[in-house]
């Protein structure tokens, strides 16, 4: 592993502790939300360097990407996050560090769009053409398929658990 790469694996790993602690706690659901999804797309830049890019991938688009969508629309259908709420990143502390973030990652596009050698030393080493997605398919769409659909129904359930239960609270 390059000096870099160990460089971005240490900022990942403290991006996700990071956010996981900042998502529990907060005190809205709708922030804590929003960190769990930072905290999930840290993991899958931790799986992109591990070597793992498909994990990577499927990490974002299922976890930070279908299942909070989900977790935020049922939040926001049963009204409970709250127009008072204090805002988490108010004081100077959270701006300072929001600038600090924000600078690194300019400097990161900057260097990646003057080609600088910044980015090569962050792609996997091996060459090989084989391809990672089909056997995952194969197994998910064949032997898993009834985990697969009952994970489905379970996910509609509860969604429709939540509607049922916000026009109950309104209609009361």
């Amino acid at each position: 592993m390059s000096d870099l790469s160990r460089y971005f694996f240490y900022l990942f790993s403290l991006l996700t502790i990071g956010s996981a602690l900042a998502f529990v706690t907060r005190k809205g659901p709708v922030p804590a939300a929003l960190w769990l999804v930072n905290t999930m797309f840290a993991l899958s830049g931790l799986y992109v360097l591990l070597d793992a890019p498909f994990v990577g991938a499927v990490q974002v688009l299922v976890y930070a990407g279908a299942i909070m969508v989900v977790f935020v629309f049922v939040v926001m259908l049963l009204n409970l996050g709250r127009a008072g709420d204090r805002p988490d990143l108010r004081g100077i502390g959270g701006q300072l560090t929001a600038g600090v973030v924000g600078a690194a990652l300019l400097a990161l596009l900057l260097a990646a769009r003057r080609g600088d050698a910044v980015l090569p030393a962050l792609v996997p080493s091996s060459t090989s053409t084989s391809n990672v997605v089909e056997p995952v398919a194969q197994l998910l769409f064949t032997d898993y398929l009834l985990a697969f659909e009952l994970t489905s129904i379970v996910l509609l359930t509860a969604l429709v658990g939540a509607v049922v239960l916000a026009k109950r609270r309104t209609a009361a």
